[in-house]
This record gives C-alpha cells, structure tokens and sequence, in this order.
C-alpha cells in the first residue's frame, strides 16, 4: 500500500498484477489499482480533475489527464471516503505511476492531491540483486 496525505487528504493506492489479461509475448502487461480517499481535512471537497503519469520500464512516459476519475466527480465529506478501481496496460513488465487530484471547495477555492508514487511490478520481471 501506497499513501500520502495533503491538506488533510490522505490518497491510498494498492496496485496488482493482472496475470489473466496480460500476454508477454504481446507484450502486453495490465495492472489494476485500487485508490481510496479519506478526508481528514474540516471540510467537504469534490474531486474535479485527475493527472497521471505513468512510466514504463524503458523510461517512456505517457500522460493521462481528465475529469473526475471513473466517470465521477465525488463529493468527500470530512470523515468520509471515496474508492474507486482502474487499471492500467503497459508494453514492458514493470513500470511507475504518479499524479494529483485537483480538489475544489465549496467556497469555490481549489488545491492539488498527490497521488504517491508507486510501482507496477510484474512477475515476468528479471530481478538482479546486487
């Protein structure tokens, strides 16, 4: 598990390796990822906008930005949450993610979330311990 907190606003991701979509001979490498958000912040936000980066293996990065996530712009009251799953199909075994959320507040106000960095890491992967 993956977090990070801003501004009372705590992003917890878990990613896993989808073995039933993948193909290595493709290659074709699918994960999922489950993201949760708590606020833990005094007061209510809506989650507009999301921006990824997503590295694969070889150093190539590509960017996906749009609104809400999964279809939703949630509202996330203090004390509550939100979670949702996605998935997310590279061309090498292993990989990065890394984004934000913008957040708006009801005073019409908006910040940036971090969403932590965290790795996609496939069994096809060769590991080389030093």
């Amino acid at each position: 598990m993956y977090e990070s907190v801003t501004q009372g606003i705590r992003v917890s991701v878990s990613p896993s390796y989808l073995e039933d979509q993948s193909d290595p001979d493709e290659p074709r490498y699918v994960w999922a990822y489950t993201v949760r958000i708590d606020n833990e912040s005094g007061e209510a936000v809506r989650l507009r906008t999301r921006h990824w980066q997503i590295t694969d293996a070889r150093g190539v990065t590509d960017e996906v930005a749009g609104d809400g996530v999964v279809g939703e712009q949630p509202i996330i009251r203090p004390g509550e949450g939100f979670e949702y799953t996605s998935g997310a199909p590279l061309s090498t075994p292993s990989g990065l993610m890394v984004g934000k959320y913008s957040m708006e507040t009801p005073d019409g106000g908006s910040f940036d979330v971090e969403i932590p960095a965290f790795s996609l890491d496939s069994p096809h992967e060769l590991r080389q311990i030093h």
